[in-house]
């Protein structure tokens, strides 16, 4: 048997795996030991990359649609459809009739990273959309209005924190989000035993809130009133620390009169937290020896996501904890870091989407803009759609209205593994290799890793005869495209290429005097990877800003503290409860439930709701029930629990496996419902136009007979 030594690339954790393979297939997957970062962890979605490669329903060849079939085909002639079909579009209705979806994935998979835009750019649209603005926006926006750089991200310090603040986040389900931490169980456990403190707002008791020192239910999207009150006791009650920091921030001085209002029992009143709480908290955090807080998809992904992240941000600066050990401090990766000399620095509302006047960052409009963006017509109505490693019917708000929308383009091309609740549109799909058939290098999750390590990780098999790596496949699609077009066409260079240079010229590399320098050929004598050491300050020498300041309250917080007040003051209706998502382990977004090991078991797809709830709607445990939002309804089994705040209900987002046409056996008969089914794409964060997936009003009843 032969073994092998990868980092998992399923999620953000990037566990290091030992894989055992025999006659070509794996028979075998478990922890690293030696890895620096994981430490021999792994969860169950590891595991499962051996059904990812041995699945039957996973596409290995390029797939024409004729009518209502799909026929294979070779690889020169699918480069040639795509081009040309794609090419006819832009001719017929201009550059702006041709958009752009990339999917979670992309980022997990470094040949999507280096290379898509080989081919991507060329079709020269500004209709270019992405996972980022359902997921984490805010947290980039936030960044560069504060920082200067949309990388430039502060991670919680969770090995060395004394006292640790987790708001609508739960890493023991996610293994880490915009902060990559693998074995964060043990690492929690690690913060209690020695004497530091855990703290969990979520308005469900999670797994993580499980084995806290405390948690408290808050109500769906008033997690900016906690924040703004946390602030305010600190400057009410005389806890604002000086420090070096601080003297490199600007305009903190309008602060205590923009939170006045912000008093405790005005946020008791709009979280459901007891205002003694809330000061107790504000308390705690000011005096701990070292404090961090960490937001994630309950607080980006609701209509004052921009305006949590930016609190955050600023709770850890006027206490003294930003850019500290114990605090939060920006990762040093050892490829593509954060600081002045790095570029693009990132990019904010230089333009606006076509429909809604969404703005643009990064050179991408939020998908709540991508449906209305493919249906209303008009010029730039987009009319051929690439979607690379995503399925947005299952993953954006309102996934119905997507779904008609993708139904109606002249062109669909897909490059992706499956035959989706997406894909099913496309007329064309190509197929890369899987990940044990490639090589990787995680270009994105060392930014927010608690602990800075660098590993190259080798193809643990080879690639079948026939197939092409993702980064081969946009190389292709560029030279097609600019074979028709009259175009000249860069070859591309692989990415171990890349890798290698990058490696070098990095802050490890031949100019360092880090030992061993770093290049490719240093990590692959080194298969478990290198520790490169524990976060350490840099963020002020690492600002981007024009002036080299923090901007502690950029020009659109105060509208924002202002539409918060506003929106606290407005009635529910009667008998509106508020959706919310949750994880599970043993899942991942939309894409993994073709896997007979993760989706066995218990069922996970059920509504939760409090008892309470039930019994004022005349409503029972495990009985089916309708909920409805104003997008839409689904028929669901309910699960009755106390682990779930009075006036909420969680329902997991990625199910919804019923649709026809799509080729996943076993996921469908896993089907659930899709939670993006109920989402609205009118609801978004007002700064920064992320998808509110959190917080929609719904209605729950009997089901219909």
């Amino acid at each position: 048997m032969e073994t092998h030594y990868r980092a998992c690339n399923l999620c953000e954790a990037i566990c290091g795996l030992v894989i055992g393979v025999d006659a070509g297939r794996v028979v075998s997957i478990r922890g690293d030991a030696a890895d620096p970062l994981s430490r021999g962890y792994l969860c169950p979605k590891a595991t499962a990359l051996a059904d990812l490669q041995e699945d039957p329903d996973r596409l290995r060849r390029p797939l024409l649609r004729e009518g209502s079939s799909w026929r294979e085909i070779g690889w020169e002639e699918a480069f040639t459809v795509a081009a040309e079909r794609l090419h006819a579009v832009r001719e017929r209705h201009g550059a702006d009739a041709v958009g752009v979806y990339r999917g979670n994935p992309s980022v997990h998979n470094w040949g999507l990273l280096t290379h898509a835009n080989h081919f991507l750019k060329r079709l020269g649209t500004r209709n270019h959309f992405s996972a980022t603005s359902v997921d984490q926006l805010p947290h980039h926006l936030v960044c560069l209005w504060m920082f200067g750089h949309q990388f430039l991200q502060p991670v919680p310090d969770i090995d060395r924190t004394q006292f640790l603040l987790l708001i609508g986040y739960n890493p023991v389900a996610s293994n880490g989000s915009m902060m990559t931490v693998p074995d964060v169980r043990a690492r929690l456990q690690a913060l209690r035993a020695r004497g530091g403190v855990l703290v969990v707002i979520d308005p469900r008791r999670s797994e993580t809130a499980e084995i806290a020192d405390r948690h408290h239910f808050i109500r769906p999207g008033s997690d900016a009133a906690l924040l703004l009150a946390l602030l305010h006791v600190l400057f009410d009650e005389g806890l604002v620390r000086t420090g070096a920091l601080q003297s490199r921030a600007k305009n903190l001085a309008a602060l205590p009169s923009l939170l006045a209002r912000f008093t405790p029992e005005f946020a008791a009143a709009a979280t459901g937290i007891e205002a003694a709480a809330i000061r107790a908290l504000a308390r705690e955090f000011a005096a701990a020896p070292s404090a961090a807080c960490h937001g994630r998809m309950g607080v980006s992904t609701q209509p004052f996501g921009t305006l949590c992240q930016w609190a955050i941000q600023v709770l850890m600066l006027l206490t003294g904890n930003l850019d500290r050990p114990g605090g939060a401090l920006p990762a040093n990766p050892a490829v593509m870091g954060a600081g002045p000399d790095d570029h693009p620095k990132g990019a904010f509302g230089r333009r606006a989407s076509r429909v809604s006047g969404y703005p643009e960052f990064g050179g991408e409009f939020p998908v709540a803009a991508l449906a209305e963006e493919m249906l209303t017509p008009g010029p730039g109505q987009i009319r051929a759609l690439v979607t690379v490693a995503g399925n947005p019917v299952l993953s954006v708000p309102n996934g119905r209205l997507t779904d008609r929308a993708l139904g109606g383009l002249d062109f669909m091309l897909s490059v992706d593994i499956y035959l989706n609740e997406t894909t099913r549109h496309a007329q064309l799909i190509l197929p890369p290799t899987s990940a044990l058939e490639h090589d990787h290098y995680d270009l994105a999750f060392h930014k927010f890793a608690v602990r800075n390590t660098a590993r190259y990780n080798a193809p643990v098999l080879p690639k079948p005869a026939g197939a092409l790596h993702d980064w081969e496949i946009f190389a292709g699609l560029a030279e097609s495209y600019c074979r028709l077009a009259g175009e000249p066409v860069t070859p591309a260079a692989a990415p171990a290429d890349l890798l290698d240079l990058l490696l070098r010229s990095g802050p490890y590399g031949t100019r360092s005097e880090f030992t061993p320098p770093l290049s490719l050929a240093t990590l692959q004598a080194y298969p478990h990877g290198i520790d490169l050491g524990a976060l350490r300050p840099s963020l002020a020498e690492r600002l981007c800003t024009a002036d080299g300041m923090i901007d502690g309250l950029p020009g659109a917080i105060p509208g924002e503290i202002e539409r918060l007040v506003a929106a606290l003051g407005q009635s529910p209706a009667a008998d509106a409860l508020r959706l919310i998502g949750r994880r599970h382990i043993r899942s991942n977004n939309s894409w993994m439930h073709n896997s007979r090991r993760l989706v066995k078991g218990p069922r996970r797809d059920q509504l939760l709701m409090h008892p309470q709830d039930l019994a004022a709607r005349g409503l029972q445990d495990g009985q089916r029930v309708t909920v409805s939002s104003r997008t839409g309804r689904v028929s669901i089994e309910v699960e009755a629990t106390e682990a779930i705040m009075q006036g909420t209900v969680s329902l997991p987002h990625g199910w919804g496996h019923d649709r026809e046409g799509i080729r996943l056996g076993i996921a469908a008969q896993h089907a659930g419902v899709s939670a993006n089914d109920l989402t609205d794409e009118r609801l978004v964060d007002g700064a920064s136009g992320n998808a509110a997936l959190n917080g929609v009003p719904v209605t729950v009843s009997a089901a219909d007979a």
